[in-house]
């Protein structure tokens, strides 16, 4: 493996370990905030953010869903985008990337 393969390797693997060390220390305090969007709000748009099928597409945000992307750093969820950690977590990128103009809430340009 060359120095650049050994780099992307060391930078994704810390990545993860950031990732992954944020999750465990707001689960114990059980309270966590992921770019200003708390538990909550994840919970509420997770419906409208997970896979779906022909035979059954995502509903529609809730009010619940909306008002916690309103609030959300958009520009902090837009740099999860390509990372490959939402569909490991069960969110459909594509999905997510309709939730603000479902909801009503300005996406940032460059995202």
């Amino acid at each position: 493996m060359g120095k650049k393969g050994m780099r992307c390797t060391l930078a994704w693997t810390l990545a993860l370990m950031v990732m992954a060390a944020t999750i465990m220390s707001a689960e114990a305090a059980d309270t966590w905030k992921l770019c200003n969007m708390n538990r909550d709000g994840v919970t509420a748009c997770r419906p409208a953010i997970s896979g779906s099928s022909a035979e059954k597409p995502a509903p529609d945000p809730t009010g619940a869903c909306c008002a916690a992307l309103s609030n959300a750093d958009l520009n902090c969820l837009c740099s999860y985008k390509n990372s490959g950690l939402l569909p490991y977590f069960g969110i459909d990128p594509d999905l997510a990337m309709q939730l603000p103009g479902k909801c009503n809430v300005p996406a940032p340009a460059k995202c």
